[in-house]
């Protein structure tokens, strides 16, 4: 099959624009395995299906990220042919699935098995996508400034938003990680992710085929067959969330354990995100391999800004500046410090390639001087690399004339082994201002008592920033991401 390039510009996907190597594995997706060849062809099929109803580029294109090789296939062909993907989470309530496609207004929905899509498509062509394989010119898009990809915030404080894309963002960001990791076409990526954000698609997917590489997906994460899939692909790079990073941990003093231990010491490169990687998990996922975790950082508005480099990861830190992204602490004050201004605390603020385009029917949200707020608070330690607090409505809590980071709170109370997992926020306090409460997942609720955890973290922590309250809970509220919703705690 001829795939067609244009000349000014290199491909946004290299795997899809070099006729070569067609034999060579690209894509596992829960043990459906693919090779260059049959990815080109099922990706031209795809193309058809949509030209044959109609449905030409750029029009939006909605996915609903179903388990199976269907869900990568789409998602490589949409943005490749030059439609605006869409991704839907196949998790996702049926209001949450209707906010989103009135929307963006997609033209048209792809998905494994229509009959799982549970909503009203109001007239738009509902495509399962092709199983077969065509031998057909595909034309792949160049690494343009045109949108490419529409993610969908998670909505935790109005609707979810929807974040435009452009294809050169999407390079930006994937090259300079590339740079940083020494990322190449030799690496075969591990994840177990959802395929509607940042982390799993973007980063893990788009980046193989960027790289011309290959990813191993496992819709549902399972530590055992995470494990195996990192040996049967060592050195492999494993993609993972803080959560996942604690089972695998969890697994390797169990049955199976050794093989677990095995997986985790094969790997190329272990890298966490999404969410703060707990201190305890850190120091156990490197105990049992052998080697630092890679922490990066980003969003749904910048991509991914922030990354360590292998083996060279400071604890509790998300890594410097990707080469040409400019992150940047801004204060109480309205003044902006660099990477230079140490232990200078304030909102997190990026300018630079891997930003968004605008919210969907608006501009970048951007200050006069071009900086997007991201509403995350940190601080760039003495190595240069960025420290992460939390969320500033959230996540920084005025109690009796303190900020308290929530972070810090929930570290120290982690380190207590009956405690699995804790979010902690501020309640509204008539005399303090706001209260430190505790939300706790214990790992046996009879082996804990709350009382006695408090007198266990006032020795730990400083009189201001140990919690007034602590609730044991049997599980915490999370948003579709996977990531805990502070305000459904806060709204009780």
């Amino acid at each position: 099959m001829a795939i067609v390039v244009s000349s000014n510009a290199r491909a946004l996907f290299e795997v899809l624009a070099v006729d070569r190597d067609g034999q060579r594995f690209v894509l596992d997706a829960d043990g459906e395995r693919l090779d260059r060849t049959a990815l080109r062809g099922r990706v031209a099929a795809t193309i058809a299906a949509l030209r044959a109803r109609g449905v030409e580029p750029p029009a939006r294109v909605a996915l609903l990220t179903q388990p199976g090789a269907e869900t990568p296939i789409a998602a490589a062909a949409a943005v490749a042919a030059g439609y605006v993907l869409v991704p839907l989470s196949a998790g996702a309530t049926e209001q949450e699935l209707g906010h989103v496609v009135r929307d963006a207004q997609p033209r048209a929905v792809l998905c494994a098995d229509p009959s799982a899509l549970r909503i009203e498509a109001a007239g738009l062509p509902v495509l399962p996508v092709p199983r077969a394989v065509v031998d057909a010119p595909v034309a792949v898009r160049d690494a343009d400034d045109e949108p490419a990809l529409v993610l969908y915030t998670s909505g935790t404080t109005s609707h979810p938003r929807g974040v435009v894309h452009g294809a050169r963002a999407l390079c930006a960001s994937l090259d300079a990680l590339a740079t940083r990791w020494g990322w190449t076409d030799r690496d075969v990526i591990v994840h177990a992710l959802p395929m509607f954000h940042v982390h799993g698609l973007v980063v893990g997917w788009f980046g193989a085929l960027r790289r011309a590489g290959a990813l191993v997906w496992r819709s549902r994460f399972d530590p055992a067959v995470v494990a195996d899939a990192l040996q049967a692909h060592a050195p492999a790079v494993l993609f993972a969330v803080p959560t996942m990073l604690h089972r695998l941990g969890a697994a390797a003093s169990g049955p199976n354990g050794d093989a677990i231990v095995r997986a985790l010491r094969s790997a190329r490169m272990i890298v966490s995100g999404s969410a703060p990687l707990p201190e305890r998990d850190r120091r156990r996922i490197e105990a049992l391999s052998g080697r630092p975790v890679v922490q990066r950082y980003g969003s749904t508005e910048t991509l991914i800004v922030t990354a360590q480099q292998p083996g060279a990861a400071a604890a509790g830190a998300v890594g410097r500046p990707l080469d040409g992204v400019e992150v940047a602490i801004l204060d109480e004050s309205g003044r902006v410090h660099d990477a230079h201004s140490l232990e200078v605390t304030g909102e997190v603020v990026v300018r630079g390639p891997t930003s968004m385009r605008g919210y969907l029917g608006s501009a970048t949200p951007v200050d006069a001087d071009g900086w997007l707020h991201t509403g995350d608070v940190g601080y760039f330690g003495a190595d240069g690399e960025l420290r992460l607090i939390g969320r500033r409505e959230l996540d920084v809590i005025k109690s009796g004339g303190f900020r308290v980071g929530a972070a810090e709170v929930e570290a120290s109370l982690l380190e207590h082994d009956a405690v699995a997992e804790v979010a902690v926020v501020g309640l509204p306090d008539e005399d303090l201002g706001e209260r430190i409460v505790a939300f706790v997942v214990p790992t046996d609720r009879s082996a804990l008592d709350a009382e006695r955890l408090l007198r266990w973290a006032s020795e730990r922590l400083a009189r201001h920033k140990r919690p007034r309250e602590l609730r044991l809970v049997e599980t915490l509220p999370r948003n579709a991401m996977g990531k805990i919703d502070k305000r459904a705690l806060r709204r009780g």
